[in-house]
């Protein structure tokens, strides 16, 4: 593809809205053609983002008012609800929304988990869950994609390889999560202020995440049965990057060797998730700022049991930087394209 891709990122004045900006910046074929945030509406970006001002950006619109005849992609980073109401008005584009409005499959699980109707239903069957490696052959041409959540993310880069293969249990999966305070979102918070955050640990939706019911649907489909999970999140006083734990029991006949043989066969070809030496464990430090996951497998101290540890940006391959992949593979362009940053460390 030799035209630029006019784009809009609705959203912009949000983590997950500006990390995209940020990617996009550096993308060949991307021309940032509209941001839109509706309460920030006439301001510049640099006004909200200061980092970026040597960039010349449109200035933030409100969402209703693009002009969405011009634009060829547009991405959705609007809270749920709002986004799939602007988005299902949005004809003739390519959509990739960020939200969680397109992932759950049936509208009935969506309104128990977030409280309300589903907006667009209707659009349900034709929405492509775009976690990308595992999505190739559905993003070709999709006009409407839902990118994944950050913690589905990596919990599903983990273990779906092992559920597909049969080599561990569906039934027994425990998951502790871990998330820097970015996946909570730019809107003034108490519980997110320094002092609330810092120096601590906070587990939060007990027993009851909104992920939880995405997380479920995937493993299912990847094990062919129903998928009840554990699932427990946890706050971390950094800015950015999510590690998963999963406990599994293993099927009959396997060992955590077995499990990594697994994951090394899948993933060898891929350009964004990696299989660390054995005995190294995966951190967030490894994946900053980058679409990059890093996952490995360790035996656990109880027989027949393994860990399984995966770790991401939860903005980056855990939102924008999926999103952008998600783009590249629909529109036919270079997988990597855009998104071929180094981890920053420190």
């Amino acid at each position: 593809m030799s035209k630029r891709i006019r784009t809009a990122i609705l959203g912009a004045s949000g983590y997950t809205g500006a990390d995209l900006v940020r990617l996009a910046l550096t993308h060949p074929q991307i021309e940032i053609t509209a941001l839109a945030a509706n309460s920030k509406a006439g301001q510049s970006m640099a006004a909200i983002w200061p980092h970026f001002a040597p960039y010349q950006l449109p200035d933030l619109t409100a969402a209703e008012a693009v002009d969405f005849a011009a634009i060829d992609v547009v991405f959705g980073c609007l809270p749920h609800a709002a986004s799939a109401s602007l988005l299902s008005t949005i004809p003739d584009c390519t959509v990739i929304d960020l939200s969680a409005d397109f992932r759950l499959k049936s509208a009935e699980t969506y309104a128990q988990w977030y409280g309300n109707a589903h907006p667009s239903p209707h659009l349900l069957p034709a929405a492509v869950y775009g976690l990308s490696e595992f999505a190739r052959d559905d993003l070709v041409e999709a006009q409407l994609i839902a990118c994944p959540g950050c913690y589905p993310t990596a919990v599903l880069l983990a273990l779906v390889p092992l559920l597909e293969a049969g080599l561990i249990t569906p039934a027994r999966i425990t998951i502790n999560a871990l998330s820097g305070v970015t996946g909570a979102g730019r809107a003034a918070k108490e519980a997110n202020l320094f002092a609330e955050v810092a120096e601590a640990v906070h587990p939060y939706g007990l027993g009851h995440h909104r992920h939880m019911p995405e997380i479920e649907q995937q493993l299912g489909l990847a094990a062919g049965e129903a998928v009840t999970i554990s699932f427990t999140p946890h706050l971390i006083p950094i800015n950015r990057g999510e590690l998963v734990t999963c406990i599994v029991e293993m099927a009959a006949g396997e060992t955590p060797a077995s499990l990594r043989a697994a994951l090394a066969s899948r993933y060898a070809e891929e350009p964004f998730v990696h299989l660390l030496p054995e005995g190294k464990a995966p951190a967030t430090r490894m994946v900053r700022g980058s679409n990059h996951a890093v996952v490995n497998v360790f035996p656990d101290r109880i027989a027949g049991r393994a860990i399984v540890v995966a770790a991401i940006d939860n903005l980056v391959k855990g939102s924008s930087g999926q999103a952008i992949q998600n783009m590249n593979i629909a529109l036919g362009l270079p997988e990597t394209m855009g998104l071929e940053a180094a981890p920053l460390f420190p």
